[in-house]
């Protein structure tokens, strides 16, 4: 099963959100990352058919998800950014609610509702109402209603954001599990949320896709251009040629630590380090650009 995405672009009057998008959704967590206005939110709503597009399509093993849209629609799953429920709702009652407006047979939502409440770890609190939840209690519960029709593509936009620690593991662990047979659509600007987890990385700036791929082959990129270098203050004007990654840190014998990008040695007593996810993103957000001809 794969879900394309095929020369789409959305104007809103001179504005472009989104600018002739190619990208290919396969089975397993697929990671939109960008900051905040790269046109993550605008091409989830497309893929949901909230939004149309100004130019494209979309289609789901080439056939074009406009001709087959009620069909489409029943296989889908969405947590959008903002989902908070119905605040008077509990959450039991908000799941039966979803489940007829999703048109699953009023006799199989009892169970489906028990299932994926105990999936979520809320079936101990599924008469309590929604205004009385948490942040990541209501991600969750969210998730939950989400996969009410066994989505086979299940969309979640900045799942974690406003999360504490605790509950972003717990949601990274969630949808994991779920990632075995269905295509997932993670949109987020943490790092760490798809870190170690994403099975393809499709980075967005601008509207556009500046990278589609592994996050091995996104590492590469900055293969042996990651710097570290402990030194006293009087010793940071010495470093040169360092594009610095933000990352400093005061060690105990009042030295910095240096993390950065360079193609040479920037001091002598700069080391060699491995790229992390974050370094990439933090070069390239300040306007660093991939290396295409890395290898």
């Amino acid at each position: 099963m794969i879900l394309s995405i095929n020369n789409l672009t959305k104007k809103y009057d001179a504005n472009i959100a989104v600018n002739n998008l190619n990208i290919e959704f396969k089975k397993g967590i697929n990671a939109l990352l960008g900051a905040n206005g790269a046109g993550k939110t605008t091409l989830m709503k497309i893929i949901v058919t909230a939004l149309k597009p100004t130019e494209g399509e979309i289609t789901l093993d080439g056939k074009n998800i406009v001709e087959n849209e009620k069909m489409y629609r029943n296989m889908l799953g969405f947590l959008p950014q903002d989902f908070n429920g119905y605040p008077e709702f509990s959450a039991k009652e908000l799941m039966f609610y979803m489940g007829c407006l999703k048109n699953i047979p009023y006799k199989e939502i009892p169970s489906k509702t028990n299932e994926l409440l105990k999936l979520v770890f809320l079936l101990d609190v599924q008469n309590k109402k929604i205004k009385t939840f948490s942040g990541g209690m209501k991600r969750r519960l969210g998730i939950a209603q989400a996969l009410l029709n066994n989505p086979q593509i299940l969309l979640l936009d900045e799942p974690t954001a406003g999360l504490d620690p605790k509950e972003r593991i717990r949601f990274r662990n969630i949808v994991s599990n779920l990632s075995k047979d269905k295509i997932i659509i993670l949109s987020t600007h943490i790092i760490s949320d798809i870190e170690h987890m994403a099975d393809n990385l499709i980075v967005m700036k601008k509207g556009k896709v500046s990278f589609e791929g592994s996050q091995e082959e996104i590492l590469k990129k900055l293969n042996g251009k990651v710097w570290e270098c402990s030194l006293l203050k009087d010793e940071i004007n010495n470093v040169k040629d360092l594009d610095v990654l933000g990352k400093f840190e005061i060690e105990k014998d009042g030295s910095i630590l240096i993390r950065g990008l360079s193609d040479v040695s920037p001091h002598p007593k700069a080391y060699k380090v491995q790229a992390k996810l974050e370094d990439i993103f933090l070069n390239y957000f300040k306007g660093g650009q991939f290396n295409e001809s890395a290898n």
